[in-house]
This record gives structure tokens, sequence and C-alpha cells, in this order.
């Protein structure tokens, strides 16, 4: 299959997967590599939305106050491929001058259910990350705990439902509890040194509040086959964070507070005659927009998106249950920004070429 047609049907996948699995939902993250550098959202979810439905049955109420889930979540990918729009500047990859990113995220996330329709959420994220440019010297590190969540999660129909589906809507606030401005010795053309504040896709944290909305729904259909789609959004108000860039273009002096957006959606499936195993696949596609919902876009920022083909597993024992995606990615597009339109040009974004996702919960 190309790549047209494989970025095509990913499209018409998530399309479907939506209006299938969310037929009463009607909208008014995440993206690999440079365009963003982290998501303040769950790593993961969806891979076995069936097991919502057994949540709460054949428990008493009492039982039911302590139902506590915590999450353990990891992700990992290294970016180097760079791209002007969907173009690939395979010159740099010629010339060995690529910028390189390798990022580990960690994750850990609470759900304590407090009736079998409402919880409260939470989200501690952390990452670690380095970036050079092939054959410099320069290597920039950096560690450190995210921006921290908070919020609530209510399902539209107390699960667990006779339909084998339900929707889920969840809101969250996001806290600056993440450095922003990490910054190391930087070593110049001239062979000085400068300390500088390292690049906007490996700092920790963004400065600012901001608040996340987001879904996820899942339906049982044919073969005991579950439909499931997840979508997030987070909204981040302040249009720049003062943060200098230290780049030389005009509006680029600051780093922008950037949005960040996540769509998923596919069919999970249990494997014949292995018992708590399900296999899924689906489509993913998260990213930048050019321009905040709210609030000013200026500022530093590279603005984009990933859709990704990503096969899944989900293992369930007891109260226990992994999840391993793989996101590999079909289409990636650098846009231009609003500092880009201003200046003429068109700003280059690195990319990784698939993503590895891992995520152990347990309820207790």
């Amino acid at each position: 299959m190309n790549r047209i047609s494989a970025t095509k049907l990913l499209k018409a996948l998530l399309i479907v997967a939506g209006s299938l699995a969310v037929p009463a939902f009607s909208p008014g993250a995440f993206g690999q590599g440079c365009v963003a550098a982290h998501t303040e959202q769950p790593l993961i979810s969806g891979l076995d939305p069936t097991n919502q439905q057994q949540q709460f049955h054949g428990r008493d109420w009492a039982d039911k106050l302590h139902n506590l889930t915590v999450s353990v979540g990891f992700r990992t990918y290294s970016s180097y491929a760079h791209y002007v729009g969907t173009d690939y500047q395979v010159r740099r990859a010629i010339l060995h001058n690529q910028v390189q990113n390798h990022v580990d995220l960690y994750d850990l996330s609470f759900n304590y259910q407090i009736t079998p329709r409402f919880s409260l959420i939470g989200d501690i994220p952390a990452m670690t990350g380095t970036r050079h440019q092939q054959g410099n010297v320069n290597v920039s590190r950096v560690g450190g705990i995210g921006d921290i969540t908070a919020g609530v999660q209510a399902w539209v129909f107390r699960p667990p439902t006779e339909s084998h589906g339900n929707i889920a809507f969840s809101m969250s606030l996001k806290m600056p509890t993440g450095i922003n401005d990490a910054k190391g010795t930087t070593i110049l053309s001239n062979g000085t040194t400068q300390i500088r504040n390292f690049d906007q896709s490996i700092q920790p944290g963004d400065g600012s509040w901001g608040f996340t909305l987001a879904t996820q729904a899942y339906r049982q259909t044919y073969f005991r086959t579950a439909l499931y789609f997840t979508g997030s959004w987070l909204f981040n108000p302040r249009d720049t964070n003062g943060v200098k860039t230290f780049r030389s273009a005009p509006h680029e002096d600051v780093m922008s507070v950037t949005d960040q957006y996540l769509w998923r959606g596919g069919f999970s499936h249990n494997v014949p005659k292995v018992r708590n195993l399900a296999l899924s696949l689906g489509g993913r596609m998260e990213g930048v927009p050019v321009r905040d919902a709210f609030g000013a876009s200026n500022g530093f920022r590279r603005p984009g998106y990933v859709i990704s083909i990503e096969p899944g597993l989900a293992f369930s024992y007891r109260n226990n249950m992994l999840n391993v995606s793989a996101p590999w990615a079909m289409e990636r597009n650098r846009k231009i920004s609003t500092a880009d339109i201003q200046n003429h040009t068109h700003g280059d974004a690195a990319f990784a070429d698939y993503t590895v996702i891992a995520t152990y919960s347990r309820r207790f």
C-alpha cells in the first residue's frame, strides 16, 4: 500500500471509529519529536474498553467507595527525520546535520471511583530527554516532573450497560508544576560558550495554567469485537511564557504556550483460546495546532501533526492490566506557524518513525 492510500485509510478509520463508537458526541495529547514535547494526558487508554463493563459487577456499595485504579505509563521515542510540511528533508540526512531528540516519558495516574458513573482523576507526568545535532558535541540533557493535572470523569450511562457500550467525558485542570526554563552551557559557532535555555521540545513544563477536555467511548459489536475512540484537547490560553529561545528570526524570541490534541480510534478483539488477552488495531492523530483555541498564539512554536497506525495488545489478570502499543508514523506534517507567516518562511521539525508506549494498571 503506498503512503497516500495508507494515510487516507487511517483518516477514514478515525472518522468511522468515532462515528460508530460515539454516536452522541460531536466535538465543537502530543506529537512526536519537535512538534510537541510531551502530553499532560494519559499515555494510553481504550485498548481494552470492555474492561469498564466489569468494574462494578458483583461488588457491594461499600467496596465501590474504595475503587482506586493506579496506572504507571512509559513512552519512548527518538526523533531525527526533518519535515517541512509533509516533505521529508532528505538533504539533512545526506549532510548528517539532523537535530536528534530522544525522550522518555513517565506517567503516574489515578482514578478514584466515587460512584459507578463518577470518578476523580489525576496525573503526574515526568520526562528525561536529550537533544543534539549529529556531529556536534553539544548535547542538551534534561529531566524532571511535568505539569500535573487533576479533574473529574463521568460516564454517560451507568455501567455495566445492556448495550455493551458507553461514553465518558472528563475535564482536568493543568497546573504549571514543571520547569519550563531548563538551561545549560551551549558552544557557539565561534567557539565561545553561553548559558542558554534548552529547546522547547525537551522542556518538562510550559509554565502555564490550562485545562483538558477529553472523551473516551467503546461499543461491542459483532463477534465480540469492540470499537473504541478516545479524544482530548489541552487548552493553554496563555500566549507566551517569557522564556527566551535565543533564536535570531523575528517573532521567535520567546516560547509560545501551545494547545495539544490527540485522537485515537479502532477496534479491539479477544484472542481466541487465549484467556484475558486482546489485540487492537487503530489510527492515531496527535499534534499542536497553528493557533490555540483561546488566546493569542505568538512566539515560537512548531505546529503540526503525526498520523500513525497503532497496533496494540492488552492483557488482564484479576485486578491487573498491561497495555502495550507501538504507533508507527504514516504522515508527518510541520505546518506554518504564525511567526513563519510574518517572516514569510516555513520552519521544519524533526519527527520519530515510531513510538513505544506501555502502561500497567492495578485496581485496588
